[in-house]
């Protein structure tokens, strides 16, 4: 068989990780053009001790040339993007573009993304939790940034320190995907509709980076996406980017599930097909997109990693510092840390941080709000920075995944949807993004 053949169904998997954005007729497509194999897809070889961190003998697919393969057990599978410019590597002569620093084409440097994604079909679930680049943990022996692993080590390292972060999660697979490559898949599937939440500017030669986007709905192509996903130029520096890819995410799964973009398949499948080191297999693949394909977007659950902003008296250097009391109780309740965590417990109201969001421009509902929560025995509650977008369906984020306190809100509130992301107000632990519907519901007792 063809070597090309065995190369495209790279992206296949990419698209589930990044969200579940395939559809059921996509597996069908792509088995069209490639037959089952085994063979892992890596474009980077792993000695033994560094397969070993993974457990790629343990198998996670099966099935037979009468049906599709289908996951056999949850699977954690770590997704790194990464972005380098020639001057990242010290065996890469400098490549220049207008003058400055190009971006290559590599899987080593520095990770400027890193998500570890759960698929669990005990529970029709998929976890993604986002670990900001920043993060200050250990590193093959010393104290550092999260990021510095891929360069130092590639997946394996990486797989390791974040293992280890999260008390001892098991990682079964990893998936790299470089910066050209994410801007090419945006642009094979015709851009992605995206609320930019306010206007974005910045320049840095040296990255070989210019951010202009306007606040607003709009369509983004490949490069103003990769404007949207790497802008951290604001009071919340890297975790605000954490949350708008976490937005971004959500947007490019519902867009891709349409026709036009599973009928763009095969442009999707060529340009990025250099673009992605995995040691999934095709078979294993094909088992994601279609669990992918079959996942209620409701069961998708986005969750960030616990921690808070060093300060400035702390280091010299910034970092996010992990809240490890936090991580034990969301790596044993998203990511099969043990079996001795199922559900989250409410947290007692007079306890629980809730912070309001205004998507109704009234801001006498929204106090009126505030008052009913603090009557309830909810305590501690505050009015945040309002929406810049109406919202038509409130929304109660569980910030830091305490599903059941969120549950008991919208019980309280009788409107509205449960989230589980990390999309609110940084200080809470339940955001509630009011809706009109609230309004609707509410109007008459105001």
């Amino acid at each position: 068989m063809p070597k090309k053949q065995f190369r495209l169904p790279r992206w296949v998997g990419i698209s589930v990780l990044l969200g579940g954005v395939t559809s059921f007729s996509m597996v069908a497509g792509a088995l069209l053009a490639i037959s089952l194999e085994t063979t892992p897809l890596q474009q980077s070889d792993l000695s033994a001790e560094e397969a070993a961190i993974f457990t790629s003998d343990d198998p996670i697919a099966t099935g037979s040339n009468l049906r599709l393969p289908r996951l056999t057990r949850p699977v954690n599978i770590l997704l790194l993007g990464i972005k380098v410019t020639s001057s990242d590597l010290n065996d890469y002569d400098a490549i220049y573009e207008d003058g400055y620093d190009a971006l290559v084409n590599s899987f080593e440097g520095l990770s400027d993304t890193m998500l570890l994604l759960r698929f669990d079909p005990s529970n029709e679930s998929v976890s993604v939790l986002s670990v900001p680049r920043d993060t200050r943990t250990n590193v093959n022996g010393a104290v550092t940034k999260i990021n510095e692993a891929n360069r130092q080590g590639g997946p394996a390292l990486s797989a390791q320190s974040v293992s280890e972060l999260l008390g001892g999660v098991s990682i079964d697979r990893y998936v790299r995907i470089n910066v050209q490559g994410v801007e090419k898949l945006i642009d094979a599937i015709g851009g992605v509709e995206v609320n930019v939440p306010k206007d974005m500017k910045y320049q840095d030669d040296s990255q070989h980076l210019y951010i202009n986007l306007k606040a607003g709905k709009q369509r983004l192509d490949g490069d103003q996406a990769l404007q949207f996903l790497r802008f951290r130029y604001d009071d919340n520096g890297d975790i605000g980017r954490v949350q708008r890819q976490q937005l971004f995410m959500r947007s490019l799964a519902q867009q891709a599930l349409n026709p036009t973009t599973i009928a763009r398949l095969p442009k999707i499948l060529s340009v990025i097909q250099s673009n992605v080191d995995t040691n999934l297999s095709v078979e294993e693949l094909v088992a994601l997109v279609g669990y992918g394909a079959q996942t209620d977007r409701a069961n998708v659950q986005m969750l960030m990693l616990p921690g808070s902003f060093s300060s400035y008296d702390d280091y010299d250097l910034s970092y996010w510092i992990p809240n490890y009391s936090e991580i034990d109780v969301l790596a044993d309740q998203y990511f099969g840390l043990s079996n001795t965590y199922s559900i989250s417990e409410q947290i007692d109201p007079s306890y629980l941080r809730i912070a309001i969001q205004d998507g109704t421009y009234d801001d006498v509902a929204v106090q009126s709000l505030a008052d009913n929560l603090y009557d309830t025995g909810y305590m501690n509650v505050a009015i945040a920075r309002s929406l810049r977008s109406p919202l038509s369906t409130t929304k109660i984020v569980a910030q830091r995944g305490d599903v059941a306190s969120a549950r008991a809100i919208q019980q309280f509130l009788g409107v509205g949807e449960v989230w589980v992301e990390s999309t609110g107000d940084l200080n809470s632990d339940i955001t509630i993004q009011l809706g009109e519907d609230w309004l609707s519901e509410h109007g008459e007792a105001l």
